[in-house]
């Protein structure tokens, strides 16, 4: 049968209507036959409402793309050519817990990087590895796209303990500065590209490019004047010190300022804490605003409040990266993939974030080289935790667990890595299985 079979698993994800609207504007380059949206029976009425506007949204467009909501997904993954993620397991009020139990102690609370991020994996990683033994059953052949956050560590969590090889890590960060550099100039974004090297929200750009045009210098010294705010909604712009950028002479990305202004930053996370208006919470009030707007079964288009959620292009990105790879287009475009020699100083087969010719058998990491010296201690010290995270969430090791957490810059302490540890071990005991052992052993 002649189209492409996509299965989205997270279909009731409030970022649902923008890889539908992305499959919509490239249906000519991009023929899907069907769009399958998967989740689970506590998003069943989420399911509902987006798999209603999903149908609406192709009817208005006139495109031949079947809609189908499932809440099994082993009924939706036979002979899929492509698979997305983008759930959260134990959904927002997960969420809420890794950001609120840190700032309660006074360390940062932030759902991808430090302890936030560490439960975030923990909890999604042994779920991404059923999905991957059902891909290999069901679907071998298909590509897995995961924009399920902290991507990078979910995506070599797959390498390194799945069946799967075809799985590549997306981000919408990258995505986000090349439009924040588009912007400083006044260009379209398509003129405008970046040479992107480091980790899933660790990522510098390196070089930037303007119709080909090194402007590298030009963007560093607009970021030090100010003028490239934070590229990401969730993340507060507090702006940098210049002399600093102008030393570091790379573009950092916004997820930088968690170390390199971890302090004000996380006043900034204590004081909202303190009048309950953590991100996360923001964010839960966010989702139940747009689902009331979804419903209504007049809108029948994306509506433009999406882009306040914080994960604005993720889905478009998505679609992109799918095209490239149907078509060979051998385009260049950053996403989480196996090292393979692009960065050197990194194992072959960790992944990194850098920019890939994207051909139809995947991505092929552009060779960058040594990073420069003034951030490649971070970038290791990142990366050594990536690793000890994704064995503990495997193994459900307690002393991996407490090891990692100690290993992140923003928590660097036994003492307190352990009173974090234990807490949130104790919040998430519903989505931490691997840990049985450990929880028995509390009585």
């Amino acid at each position: 049968m002649s189209g492409l079979k996509i299965v989205t698993i997270g279909g009731g994800s409030s970022y649902t209507p923008e890889i539908v609207e992305g499959f919509i504007r490239r249906y000519e380059e991009l023929p899907v036959r069907e769009l399958w949206l998967v989740d689970i029976e506590t998003g069943k009425e989420k399911l509902e409402i987006i798999g209603n506007l999903a149908k609406r949204m192709v009817k208005k467009a006139g495109v031949p793309i079947a809609i189908y909501t499932t809440l099994n997904r082993r009924e939706a993954l036979p002979n899929a050519d492509f698979v997305t993620t983008q759930f959260r397991v134990g959904s927002l009020d997960a969420r809420i817990k890794d950001e609120r139990i840190p700032l309660r102690h006074g360390y940062i609370g932030q759902e991808t990087n430090g302890a936030g991020g560490m439960f975030k994996a923990l909890r999604t990683i042994p779920v991404m590895l059923e999905i991957d033994q059902d891909m290999a059953e069901l679907c071998p052949d298909a590509w897995l796209i995961n924009f399920t956050n902290p991507s990078g560590i979910v995506t070599e969590g797959v390498l390194r303990y799945g069946k799967t090889k075809k799985i590549i890590g997306l981000c919408n960060v990258p995505i986000g500065m090349e439009m924040g550099v588009a912007k400083l100039f006044d260009v379209d974004s398509n003129r405008i590209r970046i040479d992107f090297a480091g980790l899933n929200h660790m990522v510098f750009g390196l070089s930037a490019y303007m119709d080909g045009n090194d402007i590298t210098k030009s963007v560093i010294d607009k970021i030090a004047d100010g003028k490239m705010g934070s590229t990401v909604k969730n993340i507060m712009n507090i702006d940098w010190v210049p002399e600093f950028v102008a030393g570091l002479s790379i573009i950092p990305c916004p997820y930088h300022r968690y170390y390199f202004k971890r302090q004000e930053m996380l006043e900034k996370e204590l004081e909202e804490f303190s009048k309950g208006e953590t991100r996360a919470e923001i964010v839960k009030k966010l989702e139940d605003d747009l689902f009331q707007l979804y419903k209504d079964p007049a809108l029948d288009s994306k509506p433009p409040q999406l882009e306040q959620r914080g994960g604005a292009y993720y889905s478009d990105a998505a679609c992109r990266l799918i095209s490239s790879i149907y078509n060979d287009k051998g385009d260049i475009q950053p996403v989480d993939t196996r090292n393979n020699g692009a960065l050197a100083g990194i194992s072959p087969e960790s992944v990194v974030e850098v920019s890939c010719v994207i051909t139809k058998n995947g991505p092929r990491p552009l060779t960058m080289g040594e990073l420069p010296i003034e951030i490649n201690g971070l970038v290791q010290q990142i990366k050594s935790f990536e690793r000890v995270v994704i064995d503990a969430a495997v193994t459900g090791d307690y002393n991996k667990a407490l090891l990692a957490m100690t290993i992140n810059p923003l928590v660097s302490s036994d003492t307190m890595a352990k009173v974090l540890l234990d807490e949130m071990l104790e919040a998430h005991q519903k989505d931490l299985p691997q840990f049985s052992a450990y929880f028995a052993s509390k009585g």
